[in-house]
């Protein structure tokens, strides 16, 4: 016979288990299956009922109300669905993860090498990422059966024990307490399957008896509600509303009953409801009933939410991203579209930190050099939010497409953060030492720079745009002006030492600052052309170091670009092959 310590860390060990096989079933179905499932959520939203029937099929299938609670949200804080709508599926994934919880309560134990063979057979011997994941998730069923099989055999021994025995029978006689404790470890766990599913394991033999099991599942189901509360607690008060208006549907009606654990108990027993069935039934239940009271409420509790938590009055800290959150945090492509959408908002902050540096260089003036600055620490803070997403996401596995966009998105916001540096420590410092200085340049170097830094900006907006959209044209635009800023680089130098050869005073003072200005201008430029280079070389227009298309006209005042000069010249950071 097994010692008592033996049983307790084989029970802990069961219990990672199971936490863990739910995690892998839901991760598997959700990159199996991500895009579909919200597609289901989302056009499931015209009405609460469909709403609610989508939460609970898509919360079956997933394994987690957690999962989808956490998703509504992100709908929800992007405005995507009405928050009326979002409580409605959440009500739904409630009853599908109380289904899911029945489903697994079938002693189907024997199967689990079936699916842990099958699983590991599909994801081992399959290239398609999809079939892969699928195989996770087979695994994770597997892995789930095995622990509950492990569970039963370990509470045998331990339901014998008379220590153990005592504590469930003063938590027994204390059912507010024993709902408050099972809420806190569904809340760490954030799982209340697995939960409902011990609770379920420990009453088949006895070891809880009904009243404990009634305040255990009541406390679990307060305690899922939590989880995604926490977890979007110090984001947009939008990203709040969801969890707690689920949090607040499922505590008022847990606070009600809690008190009265005993007397559902003794109705359940009377009617033949005991062990583990009277734990998963209680659970789907209670599940059923929060839904048939809140549905019709949707509207009422979603305007009650708003006046509980508006919307943020103070304006934004730029310091802090606007699309990141901890929402759908295993799902890889929801956690990509917010950084590729953030990333996009960073590129909108960059240049206008790019077209406000040309006045900046025209006027020196001292404010407009500070905003600027200001904007680039923001831009700091912001790119480093999104690589800090970005690697938290890359922790939990990604498909290859998946994998190409992440390195597409990290390469992007790091030549945006080069940009920001560039325009504060090369154009700024240019923009203080001409003012410093009391120069001007002169009209026609003035209006050099203007047409140069004009034809950036340009490209800069062609490059978000080819960042936003990957299209293959717009790329093949972008690419092609490497060349012709190279060469209008070369053609304004020119003019500019023609100026100089002809004794122009004003050019002869800022002959300096006006070069730098030039090389710097192209160092941008070489900075955000590269977003061009992962599109073209997917569908083959590159050619080693060149288009395979004829390269473009001469900019005016140049000369015929030679294809070998086709490559980089003068610049720093990440650059194309």
């Amino acid at each position: 016979m097994m010692s008592a310590s033996a049983v307790f860390v084989q029970l802990i060990g069961g219990v990672a288990l199971l936490i863990w096989a739910v995690r892998m079933v839901r991760t598997g179905v959700v990159r199996a299956f991500g895009s579909s499932l919200r597609a289901v959520l989302a056009s499931a939203t015209r009405n609460r009922t469909m709403a609610a029937f989508a939460g609970a099929g898509v919360t079956v299938l997933m394994q987690s109300a957690t999962a989808t609670a956490m998703l509504l949200t992100s709908f929800s804080r992007s405005g995507l669905v009405p928050l009326a709508m979002a409580l409605a599926v959440v009500l739904g994934a409630d009853v599908g993860s109380a289904i899911a919880a029945q489903l697994l309560s079938l002693d189907v134990s024997y199967l689990w090498p079936v699916f842990v063979t099958a699983g590991v057979f599909m994801f081992l011997s399959m290239e398609a990422d999809r079939a892969q994941c699928i195989g996770r998730a087979l695994i994770g069923l597997g892995l789930l059966t095995l622990s509950l099989q492990t569970l039963r055999l370990t509470v045998v021994p331990l339901a014998e024990s008379e220590t153990f025995g005592l504590v469930l029978a003063a938590l027994g006689s204390e059912p507010v307490l024993a709902a408050i404790l099972a809420a806190g470890i569904t809340w760490a766990a954030h799982s209340s399957l697995a939960v409902v599913l011990v609770i379920a394991t420990l009453a088949l033999t006895g070891a809880v008896t009904p009243t404990l099991a009634i305040a255990a599942v009541l406390g679990a189901n307060v305690g899922a509600a939590a989880a995604p509360l926490s977890a979007n607690w110090g984001g947009a008060p939008e990203a709040k509303r969801v969890p707690l208006g689920n949090m607040l549907m499922r505590g008022v009606v847990a606070a009600v009953l809690v008190p009265f654990s005993g007397v559902l108990a003794d109705i359940a027993t009377s009617h033949g409801l005991v062990g583990a069935r009277l734990t998963v039934d209680v659970h789907l239940a209670f599940n059923i009933v929060v839904a048939l009271i809140f549905i019709p409420l949707v509207g009422p509790v979603s305007r009650l939410l708003e006046r509980l938590v508006p919307a943020a009055a103070q304006p934004a800290d730029p310091k802090r991203p606007r699309y990141l959150g901890s929402a759908a945090t295993d799902m890889s492509s929801e956690a990509l579209a917010a950084a590729h959408r953030e990333a996009l908002a960073l590129g909108d902050r960059v240049e206008a930190m790019l077209v406000k540096s040309m006045e900046a260089l025209e006027t020196g003036d001292p404010k407009l050099i500070r905003e600027i600055r200001t904007s680039d620490d923001a831009v700091d803070a912001v790119n480093e939010a999104i690589k800090l997403h970005l690697v938290r996401m890359s922790r939990k596995g990604m498909s290859e497409e998946d994998s190409r966009r992440f390195m597409e998105i990290l390469s992007f916001t790091t030549n945006l953060e080069h940009i920001g540096d560039v325009i504060d420590k090369q154009l700024l410092e240019l923009a203080e030492k001409k003012g410093r200085g009391n120069l001007a340049f002169s009209s026609e170097g003035l209006a050099d720079l203007r047409a140069f830094h004009a034809r950036v900006a340009s490209n800069f907006a062609t490059a978000l745009n080819v960042f936003a959209t990957g299209d293959t044209d717009l790329a093949r635009r972008l690419f092609a002006e490497k060349t012709t800023i190279r060469d209008l680089e070369r053609h304004y130098a020119e003019r500019h030492y023609a100026r100089l050869r002809d004794g122009v005073k004003l050019s002869m003072e800022t002959t300096s600052i006006h070069m730098d200005v030039l090389r710097d201008l192209k160092r941008i430029h070489g900075h955000f052309v590269v977003v061009a280079q992962p599109i073209l070389e997917a569908c083959g227009e590159l050619s080693d170091t060149r288009l395979r298309a004829s390269a473009p006209a001469p900019a005016p005042g140049g000369r015929e670009t030679k294809p070998e000069e086709f490559r980089d010249a003068g610049t720093s950071g990440a650059q194309p092959a």
